[in-house]
């Protein structure tokens, strides 16, 4: 992902954080993938494996962290290598952030089958959401092993697309607790779990933008998408 550089051992410690955060990537991309098969399913053992995972997720988003203190305290990077980097810590983040939805969708849908409610819930209808949002993560890092612009842009009009499906499920949600109270905590939860959904959807978002920045130099965040097209051609 990142130029050449004079020193090769600065390059060989870019290639190296870079690949540890596609690898924490695809830790949470695992993730989401089990929990929306624990939520279309009501497996309590998917959602477990979900769970577990988070001890791990943690543990990589801190030692990339470290690592990247210490290239920055080291070399002193300056313009696009100092953006690169503060871009990665800002992806990691970000990616952990994900990982922490994926553990509460599994611990909601546990809650739900806890409750012996599933059967009454529409939860399939979140799969398709839930699918839009593992599809966008997956697309962002892609992107930003690459540093596609173009990818980044494409993936800030589709984050729009989860949003629709989120505020659509919200609606029958309130319907179905309207219709019969006995319901009302296991929506609850599964309200929750729409929101987790839709969060992992801003994560990607988030992601893409930090592309955009470390190309560009440009802070795109709150701006109208004709600026921000025009700002990568």
């Amino acid at each position: 992902m990142p130029e050449k550089h004079l020193s090769t051992q600065f390059d060989s410690e870019l290639n190296g954080v870079s690949s540890r955060v596609m690898e924490l990537g695809g830790l949470v991309e695992s993730q989401i993938r089990l929990a929306i098969h624990a939520l279309s399913q009501f497996s309590a053992e998917t959602a477990n494996q979900v769970i577990e995972a988070e001890a791990r997720v943690n543990a990589m988003e801190i030692d990339i962290d470290r690592d990247l203190s210490s290239i920055i305290a080291r070399r002193q990077p300056t313009a696009r290598d100092l953006r690169l980097l503060i871009a990665i810590s800002k992806t990691t983040a970000n990616l952990e952030r994900a990982g922490d939805e994926a553990e509460k969708i599994a611990r909601m849908v546990k809650s739900i089958i806890e409750s012996g409610s599933s059967r009454a819930l529409p939860a399939s209808e979140l799969t398709v959401a839930a699918e839009l949002a593992s599809g966008l993560l997956r697309k962002a890092l892609d992107a930003f092993a690459r540093l596609d612009t173009a990818v980044a842009v494409s993936i800030l009009k589709e984050d729009d697309l989860i949003d629709q499906e989120f505020d659509g499920f919200v609606r029958k949600l309130i319907t179905y607790m309207m219709e019969d109270p006995r319901t009302i905590s296991p929506s609850l939860d599964l309200l929750f779990v729409a929101k987790a959904i839709e969060r992992v959807g801003d994560h990607a978002k988030n992601i893409a933008e930090f592309i955009i920045y470390i190309v560009k130099g440009a802070d795109v965040r709150h701006t109208p998408m004709e600026q921000i097209e025009s700002a990568v051609k």
